[in-house]
């Protein structure tokens, strides 16, 4: 077996020795500057833009602990049910998962939006609201609550700072978020996490 030694800038050496095989192997090295990371790395990782597509390059997730309550017949903002991302390239994909717990006696829906703008939402249809998902019903009891989850793929095609935050809207009755209408026996959580996933 034949090996190449390459003395270090100070002291010692690093062998490199190639395996006993047939035939004749090329392993071409990049024509760029970077450090190689072997099995035996510490402390490394590697490039973003090296890993497959598919890969999940970063996440990030925000749980909301309080509660709150809206009547509004106009969508607004579930405060503090936002996450903001910077994705590391304007091909990435993000994926957007969500949970909600509410209650409401009214008609209540929500949306997502980015940057303010909706997204995942139905095609118009007359006057009917363009919502992403709905509705916290469930039963005429006041002390029960309605959990509301979902996901969807979004492609914001930049590499800013990018923010996504749930929306409520109802048709005049009070929606609660995280609490029943009673307040009754315990309080929840609702969350939203978005990764961005290597196109």
């Amino acid at each position: 077996m034949s090996s190449i030694v390459i003395a270090g800038d100070t002291s010692g050496s690093i062998t490199l020795a190639a395996p006993a095989v047939a035939g004749t192997n090329t392993l071409t090295l990049p024509a760029n500057t970077g450090t190689i990371i072997t099995t035996a790395s510490n402390g490394q990782v590697i490039p973003k833009a090296a890993l497959p597509t598919g890969s999940v390059l970063q996440v990030v997730s925000t749980t909301k602990t309080d509660t709150f309550s809206s009547a509004s017949t106009s969508y607004v903002d579930i405060t503090g049910l936002n996450v903001t991302i910077t994705p590391t390239s304007s091909a990435s994909k993000i994926l957007v998962m969500y949970t909600v717990n509410g209650k409401s006696q009214s008609t209540p829906s929500m949306r997502l939006t980015r940057n303010g703008t909706a997204i995942c939402i139905a095609d118009a249809s007359a006057s009917l609201q363009q919502s992403t998902a709905g509705t916290f019903q469930g039963g005429p009891d006041n002390n029960q609550t309605v959990q509301v989850a979902g996901h969807f793929l979004d492609s914001p095609a930049t590499t800013s700072a990018t923010t996504y935050q749930v929306q409520v809207i109802t048709d005049g009755g009070t929606t609660y978020y995280n609490r029943s209408p009673n307040d009754y026996y315990s309080r929840y959580t609702s969350t939203i996490t978005v990764m961005e996933i290597a196109a």
